[in-house]
């Protein structure tokens, strides 16, 4: 146990060493890049959730729900890894109540995406393979369910650690702290659990992805089949699988940012970190729901209207399949 704290110990000096050369040599500049980045993704995700929030059809049907919530999961994310993220390079303490909630929070929100992603894809393959099933197997109830199931799924590790550190050391969660989540790892098990459901939550989402793939391959060749709508259910799918892919990167940034802080220099060390923090998390935080929401012909006309403020003279009329 003593080794496993001075380890953790070791790597948070290391990283907070590495943020005062930053601070000292580096320009603003980077910094005021990545906060503009966040607040204009932040802002668009907000007028795309207005969009879906602005018409009842949106807020009935399934796919659009699943939708909504992808924005919300995402952008309390950005929120939060832009938060530490100027808070690590201000090296500035916190204290370890209000730190282990941001963790608790991000490290759950990154795995709601990559669920959410597996909950849009059978959404879809109910609706294309049992069309006539649809509406009473994918009902506002069951979808309410489904993401209330994801987030106690995503949770499960980051609360671990959090009632492991109560228990192995209550006090300290008066002191302040340069919040990491190393700061919360006591022993090998937690990063082992840790790693080993992110492992397993994309496995599961990934043969999903797949199965559903394939599922509506099958019914666009069959006779009865819509054609148009498998078409499209095919593309939305393959969507999902690239956004999958953008997920495991926001997994993979606490495995990266290790190994860089292990085997950099310094300022190679913070290079790199800017450049994985801005296309690892916040890039695809915001381009995932942008593409899935411009290529919706029911959302698109919508939601730029919006973006434009209502200038345009007559509001886009909505339909939605």
């Amino acid at each position: 146990m003593a080794s496993t704290n001075q380890s953790s110990e070791g790597s948070a000096l290391v990283h907070q060493q590495m943020f005062k050369v930053e601070l000292n040599e580096g320009p603003l500049s980077k910094l005021v890049v990545a906060i503009l980045m966040s607040l204009l993704f932040i802002c668009i995700n907000s007028i795309m959730f207005h969009t879906l929030m602005s018409k009842p059809v949106f807020r009935e049907l399934p796919r659009y729900i699943l939708f909504a919530h992808m924005l919300c999961n995402d952008t309390v994310q950005l929120w939060i890894v832009s938060l530490l993220y100027i808070l690590s390079l201000n090296v500035q303490k916190i204290p370890k109540a209000v730190c282990s909630l941001f963790v608790v929070i991000s490290a759950t929100t990154a795995r709601v995406s990559v669920l959410n992603l597996g909950l849009m894809s059978l959404e879809r393959y109910v609706a294309i393979c049992f069309p006539l099933r649809h509406s009473e197997m994918a009902t506002q109830k069951m979808t309410g369910v489904s993401i209330a199931i994801i987030w106690v799924l995503g949770c499960i590790s980051p609360a671990i650690d959090i009632l492991y550190a109560l228990i192995v050391n209550p006090a300290s969660f008066k002191d302040s702290m340069f919040c990491t989540r190393e700061r919360f790892i006591f022993a090998p098990w937690q990063r082992d659990v840790f790693e080993g459901l992110n492992g397993f939550f994309f496995v599961a989402v990934t043969a999903i992805i797949v199965f559903t793939y394939i599922s509506v391959i099958v019914a666009a060749r069959s006779a009865s089949a819509d054609k148009e709508s498998a078409k499209k259910a095919q593309r939305t799918v393959l969507l999902h699988l690239g956004q999958l892919v953008l997920c495991l990167n926001s997994l993979l940034y606490g495995t990266i940012e290790r190994a860089l802080a292990m085997t950099s220099s310094s300022r190679l060390f913070m290079d790199l970190r800017y450049l994985n923090y801005l296309f690892v998390l916040i890039l695809p935080r915001c381009l995932s729901p942008l593409i899935y929401g411009l290529r919706d012909n029911a959302v698109r006309p919508l939601f730029l209207y919006y973006v434009r403020c209502g200038t345009q003279k007559v509001k886009p009329s909505v339909t939605a399949h």
